[in-house]
């Protein structure tokens, strides 16, 4: 505490040294930004409380503009109440004309009167506003429903209130139906959009909204009590009072009669007759006006990369060569003697990998996964997060379409990080593939990614950054990598449990090969479908289920390799440099140390910390 008796200058003094070893502490690698001689106090402090200042409106201004994405699903529950309307044309300019206001006044603060903490943060956020803007002149909001990604089926999804949105309190009732209220005037301006992408020629191949019309029909009901909007009210905790209890049902059955049902109606109506008929029967992206330019701006957000298509088809190929060679070694281990590039479908078609009757047995198998994993963890991370991972089923109404995924713990604690695995038929399940899918998508992956997150000083724009297409080199390239983690904890040693991490592997190659090939260089979707088929042993459904993923999210399945290759590059090259100084916890604490970071960016820190190291 601060007495009365201190002077003025010696008060300085004290908050100069402070702020000094603060900034000398910021990162092991820099330069002291404040020489002694040099420095002016009051204009450091001044500096970074402007960045500070901008950085949580930044925050604040994409949160509100797509809450679902940028907060609920990473995990902040501040904007569970909002949907947000950011198809609208005019709320989107809005938004553009903001983060050209904010780019501009970045520009005006002095880069170098900050600590190497806040020029870190001052890159990041350069970087986002650039992301943002990149998109401005593509007509994305022409485009607003897929099988995939849609606001009416993740509203859906968080009626079980045990994925990212709680359904706990009387509150969280109250917020989620808001967003229902919400949720009518969306469907309308999508409908809008839609009609405006017709005209315009924007519109998904015809295969799409195939795809897509079981979901929204599932969303439909005869009565308001059999709707899954209305399934919250089923499972209000007793102890809500009965005054609140009465409240609630009247409230949800209300907007659910007159706006809801009648909305989810209009839009099945649309897309069956209007939409589907107005469909495309091309496949890639660019074969919309600008097509081209567009794809190439979905690469450089994904990817962090300025990779061409034609690049990155060629290591796609270069890659899903490489590790088919890697089945002749592999095949008499499992038991097969064929051609050792029919090794997948062979296993594919084997019983005795698919050891499962019911869901729950699959459920159970990735608990014990996940209990050998903590225990190998301490060995390999210096940084463990404290939030805790459920393990859960995807919920029915996705199942068909979705992949299996993971969402972020909340920031405030209500809910923990949720694996959630896609079971259709346990039966069928095989479990070749199940521990390099929970290394991915469980922990290491994503799990110790983005609940670390959650726990460092890092202004919000970057603590809530998991779920963010322009950070998916990142989050994706980590959980790849995470996946090769298998090695150290021993699991590769059983030869399907090895099998499943070189086939999965093989499909994030082959991802490079197939979404190129769509999207830039004429492939058709079957065409796409068939070498899935012939190169992962998939099933044609299987193989329809993913190239249909990478036809409405064009970009979004490179990020996985060509983030994962990086990691491997700098974790090799640290190797080298260091020798015997080089360990895997330090090597995974300056990864995963700074939160979420552009590949050109994690190179950098990669290299001070070797240089420092040495």
């Amino acid at each position: 505490m601060q007495t009365k008796t201190k002077s003025v200058l010696t008060l300085r003094r004290v908050a100069y040294g402070a702020l000094l070893c603060t900034v000398m502490a910021s990162n092991f690698a820099a330069t002291p930004i404040y020489a002694a001689e040099r420095v002016d106090l009051a204009q450091a402090v001044k500096v970074k409380k402007q960045l500070d200042q901008l950085a949580d409106a930044f925050y604040d201004a994409r949160a509100k503009f797509e809450p679902m994405m940028m907060a609920t699903a990473n995990g902040d529950s501040r904007f569970d109440d909002q949907i947000g309307l950011s198809i609208n044309p005019a709320n989107r300019a809005r938004q553009f004309k903001l983060y050209h206001t904010m780019q501009a006044k970045l520009k005006l603060i002095s880069r170098d009167q900050l600590g190497s903490k806040e020029q870190l943060n001052y890159d990041l956020l350069a970087f986002e506003l650039d992301s943002a803007l990149n998109f401005e002149h593509f007509p994305e909001h022409l485009l607003p429903l897929n099988q995939m990604d849609n606001v009416p089926s993740t509203v859906a999804n968080y009626a079980s209130g045990t994925g990212s949105q709680p359904l706990h309190t009387v509150k969280n009732y109250q917020a989620y139906l808001n967003r229902l209220k919400q949720l009518t005037p969306w469907i309308n301006q999508a409908i809008a959009n839609m009609r405006v992408g017709i005209k315009q020629g924007i519109v998904h191949p015809k295969a799409i909204t195939v795809a897509m019309l079981p979901q929204f029909k599932q969303l439909q009901s005869t009565k308001v009590e059999d709707s899954i909007f209305y399934s919250p009210i089923k499972r209000m905790p007793a102890e809500f009072s009965q005054a609140d209890q009465e409240k609630l049902k009247r409230a949800y059955h209300e907007t659910i009669e007159k706006q809801l049902n009648p909305a989810v109606t209009r839009l099945v109506k649309f897309l069956e007759h209007d939409y589907l008929k107005a469909g495309r029967d091309s496949t890639g992206l660019n074969a919309l006006p600008n097509g081209a330019a567009w794809y190439q701006a979905r690469i450089k957000d994904h990817t962090t990369t300025s990779l061409t298509p034609d690049e990155i088809h060629a290591l796609g190929l270069k890659e899903v060569a490489r590790i088919q060679q890697q089945w002749d070694v592999l095949a008499p281990q499992l038991g097969y003697s064929g051609p050792s590039k029919q090794l997948p479908t062979w296993v594919a078609a084997q019983d005795k990998f698919k050891p499962f009757s019911s869901d729950q047995e699959v459920l159970e198998a990735y608990r014990k996964i996940d209990a050998q994993v903590r225990a190998k963890l301490p060995a390999l991370f210096s940084m463990l997060p404290k939030a805790e991972l459920s393990l859960q089923l995807e919920p029915e109404l996705s199942r068909a379409t979705a992949s299996d995924h993971y969402t972020p713990a909340a920031d405030d604690g209500s809910h923990p990080g949720v694996f959630w695995a896609v079971v259709n038929d346990p039966k069928k399940y095989s479990r070749t593939g199940m521990v390099t899918l929970f290394l991915h998508e469980g922990q290491p992956g994503h799990h110790l990614h983005a609940a670390l997150l959650k726990e460092m000083d890092l202004p919000n724009f970057r603590k809530f950054n998991t779920e963010n297409f322009n950070s998916a080199a990142y989050t994706e390239g980590w959980a790849l990598y995470s996946e090769t983690l298998g090695r150290e904890m021993g699991f590769y040693e059983d030869p399907a449990y090895y099998f499943g991490h070189l086939n999965d592997e093989l499909l994030r190659a082959v991802r490079l090969v197939v979404d190129t090939g769509m999207h830039a260089k004429g492939w058709t979707r079957e065409q796409a479908i068939t070498y899935m088929m012939e190169n992962l042993g998939y099933s044609e459904a299987r193989a329809k289920n993913q190239v249909e993923r990478y036809m409405v999210i064009p970009g979004q399945a490179l990020a996985y390799k060509i983030g994962a290759l990086k990691i491997l590059e700098l974790r090799a090259k640290a190797q080298q440099a260091l020798g015997s100084k080089f360990t895997l916890a330090d090597f995974h604490k300056v990864v995963v140390g700074d939160g979420t970071l552009p590949m050109p960016i994690l190179e950098q820190q990669i290299n001070r910390w070797i240089a420092a190291a040495k």
